[in-house]
């Protein structure tokens, strides 16, 4: 009768190791999470309101980048850019979005542009570039985020 109840003791003292693990650090598993973000990329990419009714989000981002682009041409080609300067056809305006859902625009010049007056086709870009449409921001992990991108942008249309 001994030897029954020794065996029911053991297993009770050997199941009472598997509630012995420690609990993870918070700290550890918020640092494994942070390392698991891919902080270079969005969920989802700033659209406007015409481009979220598609549902498929690579077409939402093409959408949103081909309105943006035909914008800013739009407000460009109002102004004599491509008069004062004639040999300009394309210039780089680098966008930005913030989470607030306001946008800076900022034309990229080469390095060695001494061949145009950067300060004269930055203030027309940012007088030409003003009262966008409501632009909804990027979204990470369900955070409205800043964006940056580049968009070309044709200056000379003949």
């Amino acid at each position: 009768m001994k030897k029954l109840l020794l065996i029911p003791l053991l297993v009770l003292f050997q199941s009472c190791q598997y509630f012995e693990k420690q609990v993870p650090n918070e700290q550890e598993l918020l640092d494994k999470e942070l390392k698991q973000i891919n902080w270079n990329e969005v969920d989802e990419y700033p659209s406007i309101a015409n481009c979220e009714k598609l549902s498929d989000a690579a077409q939402r981002k093409q959408c949103f980048f081909e309105y943006l682009t035909a914008e800013i041409q739009q407000k460009l080609n109002v102004d004599t850019l491509s008069i004062l300067f004639p040999k300009l056809d394309t210039i780089e305006v680098k966008v930005t979005v913030y989470p607030n859902a306001t946008m800076e625009f900022e034309p990229q010049f080469p390095k060695d542009s001494v061949a145009y007056d950067t300060i004269k086709i930055d203030s027309i870009l940012h007088a030409r570039l003003i009262d966008f449409p409501k632009v909804n921001p990027a979204i990470k992990r369900g955070i409205p985020v800043k964006t940056q991108f580049v968009l070309p942008v044709i200056v000379k249309s003949e």
